[in-house]
């Protein structure tokens, strides 16, 4: 019984810190990478969708990203979407594709970026310690119930602090990896 709350709360806790990957893969660094238009939503016939779901997303050189989309009656959609979006980024259209050039980060730009790092790292790290107290919450009653032993929900409540500090430590690994990434100066 404690083994299956810890898998549970094992795999909560992995959950979190993948969604935090997929998050960072959007934040500006000052390279070009496709990745950095996968958040941006595009009206499409109604339906808010994904950029990659109706274009070509691709990188022809570190600092330009082209967008290609299958319909091409969504290219001023899509041109004004990447606007609107909080990237800082100006399409150019040839009426077939579009050029989103990257511009090098300005000093204030890269401190922007860090602070909304750290504000995912945080809403991240309160997930894993959610996951925690909800798990610390399941052990406590399976000792109140009487369905574990005393010693078994010590050693539960010991692994699950283990495992938030695990999960824990590799947030703050990736912030750190991609905030350095960030202010770094090419």
């Amino acid at each position: 019984m404690v083994k299956e709350m810890l898998a549970e709360a094992k795999s909560r806790m992995a959950k979190s810190v993948e969604d935090f990957q997929h998050e960072l893969a959007a934040v500006r660094t000052g390279r070009a990478s496709a990745s950095l238009l996968e958040h941006v939503k595009v009206d499409y016939y109604g339906t808010p969708s994904p950029l990659n779901q109706v274009a070509t997303l691709g990188v022809p050189e570190p600092t330009m990203v082209t967008v290609q989309p299958w319909d091409p009656g969504l290219l001023a959609v899509i041109e004004k979407a990447i606007r609107s979006s909080d990237l800082g980024l100006n399409p150019v259209s040839d009426g077939k594709i579009l050029r989103v050039p990257v511009p090098p980060l300005t000093e204030e730009r890269r401190k922007e970026m860090v602070k909304r790092v750290h504000a995912a790292l945080e809403r991240h790290r309160l997930g894993v310690r959610s996951v925690r107290r909800d798990a610390n919450e399941a052990l406590k009653k399976q000792f109140k119930d009487k369905r574990i032993s005393e010693d078994d929900e010590r050693r539960g409540l010991d692994e699950i602090q283990k495992l938030t500090d695990e999960f824990i430590g590799k947030l703050d690994a990736q912030g750190k990896a991609k905030e350095q990434e960030i202010l770094e100066i090419r």
